[in-house]
């Protein structure tokens, strides 16, 4: 009898790990059938004003068909998605997928095609993860040298007084949440790759400051954005700090997170500063799921207040990010519960599956921001009211990384 309840608990198990790594297929293919040639990043009406993409007669949807592919963070949480899937399923296609779009922006001298350096934005950094993934596997001179580019822009970056990097050139003395997984993880995976290993203290103290100055200490959340300075309008005049906790913003501060662990030699005396700073924003971040559903709302602190939303891109970044940060034991499996609960409340609340059997990841914002023209104030009416995307690149690539961290896990505990 006792052999008889093993073979079906292990036949459960099985499946269940199957069901995860199939919505982790199901979502690349999903992308691959929108992106067939290459990745144009949708943006949302306000960055259209904002960056002068609608023409004069033109509609916000017109604008969107008409602009080219440019290169873009998006396409890099995406295809890192695509990565780790590629290394566990060893399906060609993916890797195939991958080339093709970077192949699309990367010239044969190494030139990448839209970007400027001069810009200074730390949102051009994240494809650079696929640039050294390329050069390991075909050994082709371009994606070297266009590593080494956005290795010089990170050199470069302008800094505050307290020696973080700005947000971009255009954002000056603002560090965001954001940019901790814009820069940090390439930073690391190059500084491993080149055994740079004196850069490490400077990637460390990126997140080490970030959290002291946006840190809320009744709370434990982090705010979306500071302002050393204490010149912007959104910004609180005595602390320099936005007004409210956006999840997105703690989620990619979280992806960060685990993601430069593994590159942070496991004997670096200050790797330990990284996990305590992981722990404090698990605790603080399960504090506020969501008790019904087990997902996480767009202003992260006020749930079911007027406007607030339950939101997919920030919970399939805490389910990543919890699920990996318990597998790899920096923090204890007393969060399983939160992150199986967290889990199962992605896959009800925002995974629909069409007519035609293709999968789509529901209900994502489309982007959330601060400063700028228009002027994003980062009040709370701002975040809740920023449009909402369906299949948005920056929840699916996490989505398929929080599927297969999930099948991991199960497969070890």
């Amino acid at each position: 009898m006792k052999q008889k309840f093993f073979f079906v608990a292990l036949l459960l198990a099985t499946c269940v790990a199957n069901a995860q790594l199939d919505y982790a297929k199901s979502m690349a293919k999903t992308i691959m059938l929108q992106y067939k040639d290459s990745m144009v990043v949708k943006k949302y009406a306000s960055h259209l004003e904002q960056d002068n993409l609608i023409k004069p007669g033109q509609t916000v949807a017109q604008a969107q068909a008409s602009r080219p592919a440019d290169w873009n963070y998006e396409i890099g949480v995406v295809l890192i998605g695509f990565e780790r899937l590629f290394a566990i399923t060893k399906d060609s296609t993916l890797l195939q997928y991958s080339k093709h779009i970077v192949d699309h922006f990367i010239q044969p001298d190494g030139k990448i095609r839209t970007y400027n350096l001069e810009e200074y934005n730390s949102d051009n950094i994240p494809p650079g993860r696929q640039l050294l993934h390329l050069y390991d596997l075909y050994k082709e001179d371009k994606y070297k040298i266009a590593a080494q580019t956005l290795r010089n822009q990170i050199a470069w970056m302008p800094r505050n007084k307290a020696g973080g990097f700005w947000h971009k050139l255009k954002y000056p003395s603002q560090m965001w949440l954001d940019g901790l997984y814009m820069v940090e993880p390439f930073y690391a995976e190059f500084t491993t790759k080149n055994k740079q290993p004196k850069d490490f203290n400077d990637i460390i103290n990126q997140f080490v400051w970030m959290e002291k100055y946006s840190r809320d200490a009744k709370t434990g959340l982090l705010y979306h954005g500071w302002d050393e300075s204490k010149l912007q309008r959104w910004a609180n005049p005595k602390t320099g700090l936005s007004p409210e906790f956006w999840s997105r913003s703690m989620g990619w501060y979280i992806m960060a997170l685990v993601d430069v662990l593994d590159y942070l030699p496991a004997n670096h005396p200050r790797r330990n500063e990284l996990i305590q700073i992981l722990n404090r924003l698990s605790k603080a971040i399960v504090k506020y799921q969501d008790a019904a559903t087990g997902v996480w709302w767009q202003v992260t602190n006020k749930a079911n207040q007027k406007g607030n939303y339950l939101e997919s891109s920030a919970t399939a970044m805490f389910v990543f990010g919890l699920a990996k940060a318990v597998r790899l034991g920096y923090i204890s499996n007393t969060y399983l519960p939160a992150v199986n609960k967290g889990y199962n409340g992605m896959i009800k609340e925002f995974v629909e599956k069409d007519a035609t059997g293709n999968y789509h990841y529901m209900r994502a914002v489309a982007g959330a921001g601060l400063g700028g023209t228009p002027y994003r104030d980062g009040s709370y009416d701002y975040y809740v009211k920023e449009p909402k995307r369906d299949d948005d690149l920056k929840a699916i690539g996490p989505f398929i990384q929080a599927c297969i961290e999930m099948d991991l896990l199960k497969k070890k505990n």
